[in-house]
């Protein structure tokens, strides 16, 4: 079951997935195409997403794990196997048929839980013997290190898919290296009997032309969604989705488009922009200036579009319906501001009404949450943060309170 009409009710179910051996397939010369910027130490940083997931079930949050769900799909549904096999090795690239045959082979001589973390690890040249080389495409294979490229930037759960209401939007990733990532998201969202006991609305599907990703897509209320113009999410896509949105059997009557700064930093807009209380929001002061808000509503034939013209502060009173106060992420001073950002002070995951989740090392902005009357909850966050992602970046709340 699906259930998320806003950022900040009271979280009852949360899907993660712990960071394993594709972190260590990281290589600095691959580090540009996997989307990371350093190569974080793997074992302190099982240790500070295990920190995470306990502070979640210390708060009474159900912890799901991605590989746990999907392992469950195919013991039950042992026929899904081969599909979800050839489906992975095409959206690998993999070019030369023989090679194709070769890892299909090795992958269904795994166990399943084994198959799945090897998936996701990447499978390198010498982990099982390709005799068969008949072509030039064959030889070829031996230049790159991986048959199948890692997908290290998983445990950021909150981009292959977004909960909506009581439906889903499998994400339409913007970077190759990782649209396999929503494969996993598709077959657990399709198959497992946890979403498969209600017919769950779907407002946008991975296949779908425009991109559009989890980290840009807030629920403010249960009529409004707020959505990012990012460097990963397609104003397109985001037509379309409102477009789904208001017509496929769901509460929602607005959607606010936010155009940010196409930049590294500035992600996904929960990297400049999150809810922490029914009337506060961490922002980064940088794009406050020359934040462009546009409003999507329903019309007969798709969708109305006005570019707004008020404050930030009085857009969402309006939509909310209450004074809003704006919590800038580092404070007044523009260096604390934007290296608190760069490590994710502004990404909080709130857990409550004013009880976030946040990385301890932003403690500038985690003070100024205090002082603003909310309950900050640290984890350590020394390698985690290496992959530019906070905690809101690493969970996908499944259920939470009305």
């Amino acid at each position: 079951m699906i259930n998320v009409k806003s950022e900040i009710g009271q979280l009852k179910t949360v899907l993660l997935h712990r960071p394993g051996k594709e972190i260590e397939n990281l290589t600095p010369d691959l580090l540009e195409k996997l989307l990371f910027e350093d190569i974080p130490f793997l074992r302190v940083a099982q240790e500070e997403h295990d920190m995470f997931a306990q502070v979640l079930r210390n708060e009474g949050v159900e912890v799901l794990y991605l590989t746990d769900l999907l392992e469950e799909v195919f013991i039950l549904n042992p026929q899904l196997i081969d599909n979800f096999i050839n489906a992975f090795i095409e959206e690998s690239k993999v070019k030369s048929t023989s090679l194709k045959s070769g890892i299909f082979g090795y992958l269904k001589s795994l166990e399943l839980k084994p198959m799945i973390f090897k998936m996701i690890e990447g499978i390198r040249t010498h982990d099982f013997t390709f005799n068969k080389k008949k072509s030039i495409m064959d030889l070829l294979e031996d230049e790159y290190p991986f048959y199948t490229d890692p997908m290290p930037n998983l445990f950021f759960q909150r981009d292959t898919f977004s909960s909506v209401g009581q439906g889903y939007a499998i994400s339409s990733m913007s970077m190759q290296a990782r649209q396999r990532e929503t494969l996993f998201s598709e077959y657990i969202l399709t198959y497992h009997p946890r979403f498969t006991d209600v017919e769950h609305p779907i407002y946008y599907h991975r296949n779908n032309r425009y991109h559009i990703e989890g980290g840009d897509i807030l629920i403010l209320s249960n009529t409004v969604v707020a959505v990012g113009i990012s460097k990963r999410t397609d104003p397109r896509a985001i037509e379309l989705f409102a477009k789904h949105l208001f017509t496929k059997r769901s509460e929602f009557k607005t959607v606010l488009a936010f155009n940010l700064p196409k930049t590294r930093a500035f992600m996904h807009l929960d990297t400049v922009f999150t809810q922490v209380d029914h009337d506060k929001f961490t922002i980064h002061p940088g794009i406050e200036k020359s934040l462009i808000v546009f409003e999507v509503t329903p019309q007969e034939e798709g969708v109305l579009v006005t570019q707004i013209n008020e404050s930030l502060e009085d857009l969402l009173s309006k939509h909310l319906n209450q004074k809003i106060t704006l919590i800038r992420c580092g404070g007044s001073d523009a260096i604390t501001s934007v290296r608190e950002q760069w490590n994710d002070g502004a990404n909080t995951l709130a857990i409550a009404p004013g009880k976030v989740i946040v990385y301890d090392r932003n403690h500038v902005t985690n003070e100024i949450l205090r002082k603003h009357g909310i309950t900050v909850l640290e984890v350590k966050s020394s390698e985690l943060s290496r992959g530019r992602g906070g905690p809101r970046c690493m969970s996908m709340p499944i259920v939470r309170k009305d």
